[in-house]
């Protein structure tokens, strides 16, 4: 599944997402920061002369190039976000080395070289890709650091459990474009206004559902595909998310996943078995159930994987 970046468009006043009031008020504090040159964004004397700006970052702050050309990223978020503002990376560390980059990032997708898994990528891989920028993530890549830092220049978010919206600024200001990302949540906050809209999904509640090693995955509303959901109108239904995306449940408790409108998350959505025997022999419970494909509601996260989230979801519920 191929999405084209969304084009630029005239803005009107309208309340944004939560993500989108993350993104503005990222972008008006790398904007107003420090008079001495040195916040997010902003470069120094001496960067600009040879073409490099102070990015600020979990871990401090990198002198990043002006205009990177060579990226290497290391999570889902960073490498949709970087295709969807126009910059193709030579380089990604992927969930799944089988199954590579997904295949929703369309034909620039398939033109990025794989550096090892999310949680271990190869430093080897990436010094070979000769990169003059690295994005990763401080919970996830803090003991890489020093070393990704002698390859390259390295930003790192703090956390691929943040908004993901707060997440796709980092990145955007650390390729310079902040006014694009921008752009692109305005497109994904437009198109969840039109699928509530259309499909009069106020009052009505929704669920993701993962299973995965015996157990039952419920995402909540912080999460990626469940705040996707309720940028689109749902609510997802009231518990204790313990301070997290996501919470786990025994098959036992599938009950607990029971909302208007589930969502069975596969890696192949046609297969027999990928509704989990909890939720088929609970079927009278589970009226509107869907499968939709994990490698965008799930590891999709960024402006493209949203537009492909909310398309999905318009299929299904224009299909009753």
């Amino acid at each position: 599944m191929s999405l084209p970046v969304p084009h630029p468009r005239a803005r009107t006043p309208r309340a944004l997402s939560r993500g989108a009031v993350l993104l503005a008020a990222a972008l008006v504090l790398a904007a107003c920061g420090g008079g001495d040159g040195d916040g997010a964004g902003s470069g120094d004397g001496d960067a600009a002369e040879t073409g490099r700006r102070s990015v600020e970052h979990a871990r401090g702050t990198a002198e990043v190039p002006e205009a990177p050309q060579r990226v290497v990223v290391l999570e889902p978020v960073q490498l949709d976000t970087a295709i969807a503002l126009g910059v193709t990376p030579v380089g990604a560390a992927v969930l799944n080395e089988a199954a590579g980059v997904p295949a929703y990032l369309g034909e620039a997708g398939q033109e990025v070289e794989t550096v090892g898994t999310v949680p271990e990528p190869n430093v080897e891989k990436i010094a070979a890709l000769d990169p003059d920028l690295i994005i990763g993530t401080e919970s996830r890549h803090s003991a890489l650091y020093d070393q990704l830092e002698t390859v390259a220049p390295t930003v790192f978010m703090a956390s691929q459990a943040d908004p993901w919206a707060d997440n796709v600024a980092l990145v955007a200001r650390a390729l310079n474009d902040e006014a694009g990302a921008e752009e692109l949540l305005t497109a994904y906050q437009d198109r969840c206004e039109e699928v509530a809209e259309e499909h009069g999904t106020a009052g009505s509640t929704a669920q993701l559902v993962r299973p995965r090693d015996g157990i039952l995955t419920l995402y909540g509303p912080t999460s990626f595909a469940g705040s996707t959901l309720e940028c689109a109108g749902f609510t997802t239904p009231e518990r204790d998310w313990e301070e997290s995306i996501s919470v786990d449940v025994s098959p036992e408790r599938v009950l607990d996943a029971r909302a208007d409108l589930v969502l069975v998350t596969a890696a192949d959505v046609a297969a027999a078995d990928a509704v989990p025997p909890a939720v088929r022999d609970n079927a009278e419970s589970f009226a509107n159930l869907h499968v939709v494909d994990q490698s965008f509601w799930i590891t999709g996260v960024g402006p493209l994987g949203g537009m492909a989230v909310l398309d999905d979801l318009d299929r299904l519920l224009s299909a009753g």
